[in-house]
C-alpha cells in the first residue's frame, strides 16, 4: 500500500522513461511520503505487440471486416508471419537476444508490408559494421506494420508515442473529447484499464496523479480518471505536467472535474505535497494550495494561497526510477537519423542542470511561464552525485540532461567535476549555439562523455535571428558547430520556416545556410518544423509587432496555439516537402550539387547567399589574447622523460625531451632543462583530478618567479602542441 500512485499515461517513449514521475517521487522520498510509479504506456504497449494479444486482434479485424487496404490485407494473411517472431522480436529490442540480429538482417526472416519500402536506404545508413542498429531498425519497422494494421482496422487513434493526440491538439472546448469519452472503450483502452486495476488493487492509494506531458497522453489520462471515478470514489484524481501547464491555463469548462479533482501548474513538487497533505490531513479548515484547480461552488477556481515557497533545485531530491520495468523498455530506431537514434534507442537517465532557460528572450518561446522564466541552476558537485545516484540505482551510465537551453559555464564545471571523479559516463543535452562554446571547451566537454548536442539554429538568417531575439549569428553558429564536430560531438539543429515576416527569398537562403554547413561537415543533423503561434510567447503576446493577425477563439480547456494569418501573404506550407527532402539527403552526403530549384515543384527565387559564404565563416585569425580568469587543464598523461645535453663552442645546453601518448597516437615536445621539470610539475597540477584551480594568470604568476617573459614560452611551438592535445583554456 503506497499514499500515491503516479502515472504517466500512454503513450510518450518505448525506450526510457519519461521523468516526470521519476522527478517527483524522488522529491516525495525526502518528504517521508510513500509513492508508487509506472508508465502506463509500455505496460500497455508490451501487452498489445505479443503474440497472444495481436491474435486476438488479428481475429477481431477479421471477425469485423475492418481489412480493407491492400496493405493490411497482405498483412493479415501473412499473420502467422508476424504472429510466431513477434515475442522474440520484442526481447531483442529489449537487448535480451542480441544474436537475433544476424536473422533480422536477412532478407526473408521477417514479413515486410508497407513500412519496408524505403529499405534500400539502409545500406548507406548503417553500412557493413551496423548489424544491431540495422536489426532495430528492420525490427522497428516490422512492428509499424503492425501498427498500421491496428489504425486501420482496431483504433484509428494508436500511435507509438501517442494516443488520439488530435483530441489534445488546440482543443480549446473541451466538447469533443468530452463526447469521444462517452463512447464504449476501444480495445486498447480495456487493455489500459486491466493493466490500471491491477495496479490500483495492489497499491490502494488514496491520491493518483497523472503527468500529462503531451496532448498524445491526454485522452488516455481521462479514460483512466473516468475508470477510477466510476470504480474506486474513494481515491482522488490530479493531473499536473507540460500539457496543463501549456494548455489549461485558462481553464474553466466544469465537466474536466467529472474526471479530475485537482489539476496543478508549474513545478509540481510543493503543488503535489500540499494535495496529499489536504487528503490525510484530519483538519481541512487550514488546507492550502499552490496553483492548483479545483471545483468549488460548482465553478473552477484556481487557488494558489499557500505562503511556503517552491523548493530550490538543490532540495528536490534525485530522481528516483525504482518500480518503473527498466529492462522491458524497447529500442526502436524509426529513421536513419543518427539524433533521432539518440531518443528513441537505449535507456537514458534524464537530469536537468538548470531549471528554466539562462536566455529567456526567444520570441517564439514560452518565456513567460515559469518553466522558462524562472531560471535556477544547480551546483555541479551535486549534480554528479545525482549521477552516480542513478548509476547505481539503474545501473546505467547514459544521461540525457532535458535542459531548455544547458549554460555552458555549468556543462564546463559538470565536465570537470565528472573528469575528477573518473567517472565513465555519456551524455547529451540542448544547447544555444553561442560563442562561449571554444573548441577547448569543446574538447573538455568530450573527454567528459559528451557525445552530442542539439540547438536552434531556426531561421538562417541574421535579420531573422535578430528578430527572434535569439542572441546569435549564422556566422557563430557555423564557429560553434565547427568546434563541437572537430570535438566529435554530433551537433543537431532545430530549424524553422514559416517566421511572421519571413519572405520566400529568406527561406530558400536559409536552405542555402544549411546546405552548406553539412556540405563542410559542421552540422550532422537537423530537422525542420513550421513556425507555430503560441499565446504564452512574446509574438503571442503583441502578434501586431510581428507583422501577423491571431485568430483568436473562445477558451475553455486548452489554450497554446493559436491560428493567424500573416501579413506576407506567403503559403509556407508549399515549402515543407522540399525543405524536408532536401534536408534527409544533405544528412546523407549527397545532393549538394543540385540546384536548390530541384527540390521544389514550384518556382523559387535564386539564393542570395555566396557559395563559400559558411566556408568563409570558418576562416579565423588565431587568437592570441587570453583571459586572466581562464581556467587552465591538462587531460593528458605523464610523459616519459629523456635528458640530452647539445655543447656547442663550449657552451653546453641541457634540454628535456618529453614524450606524451594518447589514446590513439604519441607525439614529443622538447624544452630546456630548466623550463622543462618546471612545466612537468605544473601540469601534474593542472589535471581534472587535482583539487585545485589554476588560473592564467596564477600560471603566468609562478613561471615568471623563476623566468622571463611568460608569453613567449606560452606561445613556443612546443607549448602550442601540447594545447593541440589536451592542454586547454576554459
Amino acid at each position: 500500500m503506497k499514499d500515491l500512485l503516479l502515472i504517466t499515461p500512454p503513450f510518450t517513449q518505448l525506450n526510457t522513461p519519461y521523468p516526470a514521475t521519476a522527478y517527483l517521487k524522488g522529491f516525495l522520498n525526502t518528504k517521508g511520503i510513500s509513492s508508487y510509479q509506472m508508465d502506463l504506456g509500455i505496460e500497455v504497449i508490451l501487452d498489445l505487440f505479443s503474440q497472444n494479444t495481436f491474435t486476438s486482434l488479428f481475429d477481431f479485424a477479421y471477425e469485423n471486416d475492418t481489412i480493407v487496404s491492400e496493405n493490411c490485407q497482405r498483412i493479415y494473411a501473412l499473420k502467422e508471419a508476424y504472429l510466431q517472431p513477434l515475442d522474440d522480436v520484442i526481447a531483442f529490442l529489449q537487448g535480451k537476444k542480441s544474436t537475433l540480429a544476424r536473422q533480422i538482417c536477412t532478407d526473408n526472416f521477417l514479413p515486410r508490408a508497407s513500412r519496408f519500402n524505403q529499405l534500400d536506404n539502409l545500406d548507406w545508413a548503417f553500412g557493413n559494421m551496423g548489424m544491431q542498429d540495422k536489426a532495430k531498425h528492420i525490427a522497428t519497422l516490422y512492428l509499424e506494420d503492425l501498427s498500421d494494421f491496428i489504425i486501420e482496422c482496431i483504433d484509428e487513434n494508436f500511435g507509438f508515442s501517442r494516443y488520439a493526440e488530435r483530441l489534445g491538439q488546440s482543443a480549446n472546448s473541451f466538447d469533443e473529447l468530452y463526447q469521444h469519452l462517452q463512447e464504449p472503450n476501444t480495445l486498447i483502452d480495456e487493455l489500459t484499464l486491466e493493466i490500471l486495476e491491477e495496479r490500483l488493487n495492489t497499491v490502494s492509494p488514496k491520491l493518483v496523479c497523472f503527468s500529462v506531458p503531451f496532448p498524445g497522453n491526454l485522452y488516455s489520462a481521462f479514460r483512466c480518471a473516468q475508470f477510477i471515478k466510476e470504480y474506486y470514489p474513494n481515491i482522488k484524481v490530479a493531473m499536473g505536467g507540460g500539457f496543463p501547464n501549456t494548455e489549461l491555463r485558462s481553464l474553466t469548462d466544469i465537466r474536466v472535474f467529472e474526471f479530475f479533482d485537482f489539476i496543478t501548474l508549474d513545478d509540481g513538487e510543493l503543488p503535489v505535497e500540499l494535495l496529499y497533505k489536504s487528503i490525510t490531513s484530519p483538519n481541512k479548515e487550514n488546507t492550502t494550495y499552490k496553483r492548483t484547480f479545483l471545483l468549488e461552488n460548482k465553478e473552477v477556481t484556481y487557488k494558489n494561497d499557500t505562503t511556503q515557497p517552491d523548493y530550490k533545485q538543490s532540495e528536490v531530491g534525485t530522481p528516483n526510477y525504482s518500480d518503473l520495468l527498466l529492462d522491458q523498455y524497447i529500442s526502436v530506431i524509426e529513421i536513419a537519423n543518427p539524433m533521432h537514434s539518440l531518443w528513441s534507442d537505449g535507456h537514458w537517465n534524464k537530469l536537468t542542470m538548470a531549471h528554466g532557460c539562462y536566455w529567456g528572450k526567444c520570441t517564439f518561446c514560452d518565456i513567460s511561464l515559469d518553466y522558462i522564466k524562472i531560471y535556477e541552476p544547480i551546483a555541479a558537485k551535486t549534480l554528479v552525485d545525482r549521477m552516480e545516484e542513478l548509476i547505481a540505482q539503474t545501473g546505467e551510465n547514459g544521461f540525457h540532461f532535458v535542459d531548455e537551453a544547458a549554460p555552458p559555464a555549468l556543462m564546463k564545471a559538470l565536465a570537470l567535476e565528472i573528469l575528477k571523479r573518473k567517472l565513465t559516463v555519456t551524455w547529451w543535452t540542448n544547447i544555444r549555439f553561442e560563442k562561449n562554446f571554444t573548441k577547448d571547451l569543446c574538447i573538455l566537454l568530450k573527454a567528459s562523455g559528451c557525445i552530442a548536442v542539439s540547438g536552434g539554429l531556426e531561421v538562417a538568417s541574421d535579420r531573422l535571428l535578430k528578430l527572434i531575439d535569439k542572441g546569435v549569428t549564422v556566422k557563430q553558429v557555423a564557429q560553434v558547430t565547427r568546434n563541437f564536430t572537430e570535438a566529435n560531438i554530433m551537433v543537431h539543429s532545430y530549424l524553422m520556416y514559416g517566421y511572421p515576416t519571413q519572405t520566400e527569398q529568406e527561406t530558400i537562403d536559409s536552405l542555402e545556410m544549411v546546405k552548406q554547413l553539412f556540405e563542410v561537415g559542421v552540422l550532422q543533423s537537423g530537422f525542420w518544423h513550421q513556425f507555430a503561434l503560441t499565446t504564452h510567447s512574446p509574438i503571442g503576446e503583441a502578434p501586431s509587432d510581428y507583422g501577423i493577425t491571431p485568430n483568436y477563439k473562445d477558451i475553455t480547456f486548452a489554450n497554446n496555439d493559436i491560428d493567424f494569418t500573416d501579413h506576407t501573404g506567403i503559403d509556407h506550407n508549399k515549402f515543407s516537402y522540399g525543405l524536408k527532402k532536401s534536408l534527409f539527403n544533405f544528412m546523407h552526403g549527397v545532393g549538394f550539387d543540385f540546384d536548390l530549384q530541384d527540390w521544389f515543384d514550384f518556382t523559387i527565387p535564386d539564393t542570395q547567399i555566396h557559395p563559400d559564404f559558411i566556408y568563409n565563416c570558418l576562416t579565423t585569425e588565431p587568437n592570441f589574447k587570453v583571459k586572466p580568469t581562464a581556467k587552465i587543464v591538462w587531460l593528458g598523461n605523464d610523459p616519459f622523460v629523456e635528458e640530452f645535453t647539445k655543447t656547442k663552442k663550449g657552451t653546453t645546453w641541457y634540454s628535456l625531451q618529453l614524450t606524451f601518448h594518447n589514446n590513439t597516437d604519441s607525439f614529443s615536445i622538447t624544452t630546456d632543462k630548466e623550463k622543462g621539470e618546471w612545466l612537468l610539475g605544473k601540469l601534474e597540477e593542472l589535471l581534472p583530478t587535482q583539487n585545485k584551480s589554476v588560473s592564467f594568470n596564477q600560471l603566468k604568476a609562478d613561471f615568471e618567479t623563476y623566468f622571463d617573459d611568460f608569453d613567449l614560452f606560452w606561445f613556443s611551438k612546443p607549448i602550442q602542441t601540447l594545447k593541440e592535445n589536451g592542454l586547454l583554456t576554459l
